[in-house]
């Protein structure tokens, strides 16, 4: 696999803006779903990329508010993937951010994908204004960028791209009842189109994931892979371990543990059995996402 040049990053932060927890005493507000600010500084710039919308605006404008955080210095929006709790929230966000803005997105993020329980429902981008989606993102601003293939977004911040190279025991995903239609055909969707951000500094990289229905370590994996960087400081965001095997659970702590990954920030569609092994398994650089909490790094 050809390596990319990513450069280097002076400073990260990462804020996270909502997600399904609110955590212990604080004034954010939960909602099922994730969005981060992550606050980049290169040699040349500070910049803020919004790092998915969840399902709905309304409590990420309500906790931007307590963070005393403008959304209008956005500089390049990200989406993870297609699904409704990490796309629905996009218009909005927009019309708060109201000057032109790009959006990175996986080529197939439009694509038909639905659920049927508890009944028949979009479960993608698709859903928040019907065929004509795009459209409404034009109109409110955001500039479409479609990209499959992993490249660098500023110096320092690089897309890991499509990841279809699974490691062995994540082959099989843990995402069950997510469907597509192709040719009016309805079809188990392999959920493709999920793509991560790799940030680098002098010491390691760091690693922002959505739901990571490629697998967590598959992620890991395509990120060493493709910067020749060898150090993870730290992985955050969704595993998509609440459907999975004990076993697969305690693979996916091992294998996280033994590629020397130092510290896991996850909650959403972690599971609470998953959180707790990697509590176990990593102790205090186990740290769980709640709205509102700041990670330096």
């Amino acid at each position: 696999m050809k390596q990319i040049k990513i450069g280097m990053l002076k400073r990260v932060r990462v804020i996270t803006l909502a997600e399904d927890y609110a955590g212990y005493s604080t004034f954010c507000y939960a909602q099922h779903g994730i969005s981060f600010l992550i606050e980049v500084e290169n040699e040349i710039a500070t910049k803020r990329i919004l790092f998915d919308v969840g399902y709905s605006a309304e409590p990420i404008i309500h906790n931007v508010k307590l963070l005393n955080i403008d959304l209008s210095t956005i500089d390049i929006i990200f989406l993870s993937h297609t699904h409704w709790d990490h796309t629905w929230g996009l218009i909005d966000i927009l019309k708060t951010i109201d000057k032109e803005i790009p959006i990175i997105v996986h080529p197939d993020i439009f694509r038909p994908t639905l659920k049927f329980a508890p009944g028949p429902m979009y479960n993608g981008i698709y859903g928040i204004s019907g065929k004509d989606t795009m459209s409404k993102i034009e109109e409110n601003k955001g500039k479409l960028f479609f990209v499959r293939e992993s490249f660098p977004i500023i110096d320092g911040v690089l897309s890991t791209g499509e990841i279809r190279e699974k490691v062995e025991f994540e082959k099989e995903l843990t995402a069950k009842g997510a469907y597509v239609i192709e040719d009016g055909l309805i079809k188990e969707d392999d959920l493709h189109d999920e793509i991560s951000v790799i940030l680098s500094l002098s010491d390691g990289m760091v690693i922002v994931t959505g739901c990571g229905h490629p697998g967590v370590a598959s992620i890991v994996n395509r990120a060493k892979n493709i910067t020749g960087i060898q150090k993870v400081k730290a992985v955050i965001g969704g595993f998509h371990l609440i459907g999975a095997s004990e076993e697969r659970i305690k693979r996916s702590v091992r294998y996280l543990k033994e590629t020397g990954v130092e510290r896991v920030f996850t909650g959403h569609c972690t599971g609470l059995k998953a959180e707790a092994e990697f509590l176990k398994g990593f102790g205090e650089r186990f740290e769980k996402l709640h709205s509102g909490k700041i990670i330096e790094l």
